[in-house]
């Protein structure tokens, strides 16, 4: 896909996807903000860009509510960056919040696809 596209077609989150985005992110390792965001980029095959004005508050408020942990660490590049990763509590979330998306999708999926024999836009 040509770049000027890929941009053009980029998806805006719908509120509280960021977060379930974030919480599978750090499921795969503890992570530094923007190691999340390029793991997001790339794993929605760039189609979801995350910039730090929407990143750092989303990292703030799940740290906030216990579903994240953060420490100081000194990267491979000698820099000091916050490091997170997911609590217990951030792990259920994260079940809970996967259950919610599929319910989502299957609901999407029933009004994009109605069953042959219904109207059809």
């Amino acid at each position: 896909m040509p770049r000027a596209s890929r941009y053009q077609n980029r998806i805006e989150l719908l509120q509280g996807t960021l977060d379930l985005l974030i919480l599978q992110t750090l499921r795969w390792g503890p992570q530094h903000g923007y190691g999340i965001s390029q793991a997001i980029r790339s794993q929605s095959g760039e189609v979801f860009q995350v910039d730090t004005g929407s990143l750092y508050p989303a990292l703030h408020r799940l740290q906030k509510q216990g579903q994240i942990d953060s420490e100081w660490k000194v990267s491979e590049n000698r820099q000091r960056v916050k490091e997170y990763r997911l609590t217990a509590q951030g792990k259920k979330q994260l079940v809970s919040e996967r259950s919610r998306w599929k319910q989502v999708m299957a609901a999407m999926a029933g009004i994009l696809n109605p069953s042959a024999g219904e109207s059809k836009a």
